[in-house]
């Protein structure tokens, strides 16, 4: 693997820096989310002005609005960002997420319709799959979707810690449409309008007091017929090309979000006595390895995409690694610069978001689990509900609390 810049990939590079350096007085200072409208706003319209430019969806198919380049062109955009010190775009669980998997099984009014807009961070989206319940055993999805007369859908259920939901304009949602099948079988992805009568949107707030995720209810909500992305009961090949590319941007695309260590050693360098001590030279040493490796563990995914491949399974371990490399530096940090660390605008809203992608994209055991199952071959854990109806397991589960 050359890890140096091929020429037009140097000429690429060149080109979206010199772009950062005539419009970067244009982005918005923090990054726009929770409650903050004013924040969200200014997102929206840096998004807007990237995707004018062409750096929005840079691996998407041209026909669908996207530049049509490859992988590492994606990842010179969020070196180069980074580098500036300017966020990216607001809509990131749309564009990375999202948006390829409705291109990857969508109908063409699909596309039509939600690509663009979403592009340019007109209508923004979130992902509705976690449930009170159903986390970890994401198949576990109890939200239901019933057959209207019209061909439509009725549905109705929960999801919990919803990015975004608050000022999203559609979700992608996964739920149950047969109970008789299997629990991975009987399951189906739609679009839903966020506006929707019967959507209830509650904030949950974290540490920061910034509403990063939500709770969303459904009550008996509208669909309309032609909502499903996907066959109906296919809904679980659907999620898994969600959940790889969740892994696939939260990992590869972490320098993006701000996970470099030239930014966390610029934060340590700024206290000369804590610079010089050994300890914390070590600590941020071992930091700044596991950073490296996850960017070449990034390089890696990103070749085999170059070669037509969906992410695999081996996406969760630059997501597993960058997490807690991030949340690592960022203790460190907090232990360098003091209690003062949160009052700080610069630090405060990384290091106080950074715990919740613990969860974000599949638990660290779950990854692990799929990790040791499908890259390295290790045999899996017993499983008792394979092959059992699902309305089964759940009468079972009753009988259980009963007793």
């Amino acid at each position: 693997m050359d890890l140096n810049d091929s020429p037009e990939l140097a000429a690429y590079r060149s080109q979206v820096r010199a772009w950062l350096e005539e419009n970067a007085s244009h982005a918005p200072r923090t990054r726009g989310t929770g409650d903050d409208a004013e924040g969200v706003a200014a997102h929206r319209a840096w998004q807007r002005r990237l995707a004018e430019a062409g750096y929005v969806g840079v691996t998407w198919p041209a026909e669908h609005g996207g530049q049509g380049r490859g992988p590492l062109e994606q990842v010179v955009v969020n070196q180069e960002l980074a580098a500036a010190g300017v966020p990216g775009i607001l809509d990131v669980i749309g564009v990375g997420m999202l948006g390829p998997t409705i291109i990857a099984h969508g109908s063409d009014e699909q596309k039509q319709r939600y690509l663009a807009p979403m592009l340019h961070g007109d209508e923004v989206w979130c992902q509705l799959f976690s449930e009170p319940a159903a986390g970890s055993d994401l198949a576990g999805i109890q939200a239901r979707a019933v057959r209207d007369d019209d061909g439509g859908w009725r549905i109705t259920g929960q999801k919990v810690w919803t990015t975004n939901a608050q000022f999203a304009a559609f979700g992608l949602l996964l739920a149950r449409t047969d109970a008789d099948l299997p629990k991975h079988n009987g399951l189906t992805m739609f679009v839903v309008p966020m506006d929707a009568a019967g959507v209830t949107i509650r904030p949950l707030r974290q540490i920061s007091g910034e509403p990063e995720f939500n709770e969303v209810f459904f009550d008996d909500v509208k669909l309309e017929p032609g909502s499903e992305v996907g066959p109906v009961n296919g809904g679980w090949a659907v999620a898994l090309t969600t959940l790889m590319f969740e892994r696939l941007t939260i990992g590869a695309g972490s320098e993006g979000l701000g996970y470099r260590a030239d930014r966390f050693a610029a934060a340590i360098a700024s206290d000369p006595v804590a610079a010089a001590d050994g300890g914390v030279r070590r600590a941020y040493g071992e930091l700044a390895t596991e950073l490296l490796a996850l960017r070449f563990t990034g390089y890696r995914l990103l070749t085999a995409i170059s070669k037509g491949r969906i992410p695999g399974p081996e996406a969760g371990l630059g997501k597993v690694t960058a997490v807690n490399a991030a949340i690592a530096a960022g203790d460190l940090i907090a232990d360098v610069l003091g209690p003062e660390t949160l009052q700080r605008g610069e630090w405060a809203d990384l290091i106080s978001f950074l715990p919740g992608l613990k969860s974000a994209g599949g638990t660290e055991e779950i990854l692990r689990n799929t990790i040791g199952e499908r890259v390295l071959g290790l045999p899996p854990e017993p499983r008792l509900d394979k092959g059992i109806p699902f309305s089964e397991l759940r009468a079972k589960e009753r009988q259980e609390v009963q007793a």
